[in-house]
């Protein structure tokens, strides 16, 4: 026996045979799908995977990247999927009221809050992350790759299935929030909020196989063709009597 059906031999049917049919197949039209294995997207439902970089091997503070990676993203309590907004122009070139036209995009930062343990290790892992990006000893700056990584947030359903996902890439812990110590607060936990900068996102199902962006392509291309030229330009430098000796010699 369908809800409707249950809720109409409970209270009647006061509005007569003539509404009761379509009143009450509406109901179990909008209930039908949240008793369904889809269910409803809650917001309590998530998860997070922090890809820290690979990069600054030789960074001293590198080791601590292997140490509370795990636990930072179990204890990621409050985060949200990335926004993105398609920034525009006026488009006065026409007759008549103006438009707005695409004239690029862009993406904002993203911050996140997360549980800490008695150890702290949670705080450590993101501020060897940061650390990836200069020398604690030197102070000398990082190359660009040496500090970034990728974040995962995933929308899991009642099955804990991951359903929707996105990933930030060329991501990195931009800025670490203060943290106040309080002696009226000794029912509560120590909580860290970490805002993120990322170049930009794509989710993991429709985008998931979407090149690399378009910047990074025309790098590898001009490397690759000032590479080419270098090696021409030497070769024609050379004699061909030079030449000819080291095609002997291989």
């Amino acid at each position: 026996m369908s809800l409707g059906s249950l809720i109409q031999g409970a209270i009647g049917n006061p509005f007569g045979s003539q509404v009761s049919g379509t009143a009450f197949g509406i109901i179990n039209d909008v209930l039908g799908p949240m008793r369904s294995k889809d269910g409803i997207a809650r917001p309590a439902r998530y998860e997070v995977v922090i890809l820290p970089p690979t990069g600054g091997q030789n960074n001293p503070d590198r080791a601590g990247l292997s140490r509370g990676v795990r636990e930072a993203s179990l204890k990621c309590e409050n985060i949200a999927f990335p926004g993105r907004n398609i920034d525009t122009t006026p488009d006065t070139n026409i007759y008549g009221p103006t438009r707005e036209i695409a004239s690029g995009f862009s993406f904002g930062e993203l911050s996140a809050r997360f549980q800490m343990s008695s150890d702290m290790k949670e705080k450590l892992f993101f501020e060897s992350w940061q650390k990836q990006s200069f020398n604690s000893q030197t102070w000398s700056m990082g190359y660009y790759n040496d500090y970034i990584g990728k974040l995962q947030i995933y929308q899991l359903d009642e099955q804990n299935e991951r359903r929707y996902g996105v990933e930030l890439w060329e991501c990195f812990p931009k800025n670490i929030g203060q943290q106040v110590l309080d002696y009226g607060t000794t029912d509560q936990q120590q909580k860290l909020d970490v805002t993120f900068s990322y170049r930009y996102w794509k989710n993991l199902g429709t985008e998931a196989k979407l090149p690399q962006a378009l910047g990074d392509r025309l790098g590898d291309v001009l490397v690759n063709r000032l590479t080419t030229t270098a090696t021409r330009q030497l070769d024609s430098a050379i004699p061909r009597v030079a030449q000819r000796l080291g095609q002997f010699f291989r």
